[in-house]
C-alpha cells in the first residue's frame, strides 16, 4: 500500500512539474543567433547564387542541391557567428535595451552552451559550404573570422572604425553565393561585396546615432559616441555617396536595374543631405535607418527579377 501511495504521490508531482515551453525555447533560440541577421543575409546569399547561376547558364531546377547546401551553410556559418558573438559580448549586452533581454544575459541560456553551439553550428555550416566548391567555404569562415575576432574581439571594443572592419564580414554572404556556384571571381560578386561593405557604415551608424547613449554606457567607441552627432552625419553621407557608381558596373543586368537603383541611391544621397538642415538628428537617423533596411532588400530583389525578363 504504501509503494503504491508513493507511486500516486510521484504522479501528482510530476504533473506540477513545468512543461517544456516550445515557443519559449526558440525564442531564445532565435535571440542567440540573431534570426534576423542570418535571414537578411540569406537573401543577399541567393541573389550571389542565383546571378552566378544566370551569368554561367546553369539551370536553377537543375542546381537545388546546390542551392540547398549554399543556404543551409551560409546561414549556419552565420548563426554560429552571431552565437559566438552572443557569448563574447553578454558583459556589455546588459547595458544596452535592445540586448539586455538576450539569454546569455538573463542566464536563460548558460553561456558556455551557447559558445559550444556557435562552433558546432560553424562547423556543420562549413562543411555543407565544402559540399559545393572550396572557395565558398574559405569566403564562409573568412567572414566568420572578421566577424568573431577581428570586429567582436577587437574593434568594438577599441576603435571608431570598428563598423568599417564588421562591414567586411557582412559583405561575405553574396560572395559566398556566388562562389558556389563560380569559385572563379568575376566582376559582379565584387561588386555585390562592394555594394554591402559600403552599405554597412551609414546603416550602422544610423542605428548608432539611435543608441548613442546606450552604447556610451556599455563602453563601446561607436563614431557618435567619440565624435558627435555631426561628424557621424558627415560620414554617413560619404559612405552612400560611394555608392552612386556601382550600379554602372552592372549595366549587363538592363535599363530598369540601373534606373531603379540609380533612384534608391540618389534618394539615399537626398534624404542624408536633407539631415544637415534637420534640427532633430535622431529623427533623421530613424530615418536613414528604416531606408538603408528598404534600400537593401529593394536593390537585390531587383537583381532577381532583371534576370527574369
Amino acid at each position: 500500500m504504501s509503494n503504491l501511495k508513493t507511486m500516486q504521490e510521484h504522479a501528482a508531482h510530476a504533473g506540477d512539474r513545468p512543461r517544456v515551453n516550445i515557443a519559449t525555447i526558440w525564442k531564445e533560440l532565435s535571440s542567440v543567433i540573431k534570426i534576423g541577421i542570418v535571414n537578411s543575409n540569406l537573401i543577399t546569399t541567393f541573389t550571389g547564387l542565383w546571378l552566378a547561376l544566370y551569368f554561367t547558364g546553369e539551370r536553377f531546377l537543375e542546381n537545388l542541391h546546390i542551392v540547398f547546401f549554399t543556404l543551409f551553410g551560409a546561414g549556419l556559418v552565420i548563426a554560429g557567428s552571431c552565437s559566438i558573438n552572443n557569448f563574447i559580448d553578454r558583459d556589455i549586452d546588459q547595458f544596452m535595451e535592445r540586448t539586455k533581454t538576450r539569454p546569455t544575459v538573463t542566464g536563460t541560456m548558460e553561456p558556455k552552451r551557447v559558445l559550444w553551439l556557435g562552433i558546432a553550428l560553424v562547423t556543420v555550416g562549413t562543411m555543407s559550404l565544402l559540399m559545393t566548391t572550396v572557395t565558398a567555404a574559405v569566403v564562409g569562415l573568412i567572414g566568420m573570422i572578421t566577424y568573431v575576432f577581428l570586429y567582436t574581439m577587437w574593434s568594438k571594443r577599441n576603435y571608431t572604425l570598428n563598423t568599417v572592419i564588421g562591414s567586411i564580414s557582412g559583405a561575405v554572404p553574396p560572395v559566398i553565393g556566388w562562389t558556389a556556384v563560380d569559385p572563379s571571381f568575376h566582376v559582379f560578386p565584387i561588386i555585390l561585396f562592394l555594394i554591402m561593405f559600403l552599405w554597412q557604415p551609414p546603416h550602422f551608424l544610423a542605428l548608432a546615432m539611435k543608441r548613442c547613449e546606450e552604447y556610451r554606457a556599455a563602453g563601446i567607441p561607436m563614431l557618435p559616441v567619440v565624435h558627435g552627432f555631426a561628424m557621424t552625419k558627415r560620414q554617413i553621407v560619404v559612405w552612400v555617396a560611394c555608392l552612386l557608381p556601382l550600379p554602372f558596373y552592372m549595366f549587363s543586368l538592363g535599363v530598369p536595374f540601373l534606373t531603379v537603383a540609380t533612384l534608391l541611391n540618389v534618394g539615399w544621397l537626398a534624404l542624408g543631405l536633407y539631415g544637415f538642415k534637420m534640427k532633430d538628428d535622431l529623427k533623421w537617423a530613424k530615418w536613414m535607418f528604416i531606408y538603408s533596411l528598404n534600400y537593401l532588400t529593394i536593390l537585390f530583389v531587383a537583381m532577381v527579377i532583371a534576370t527574369l525578363w
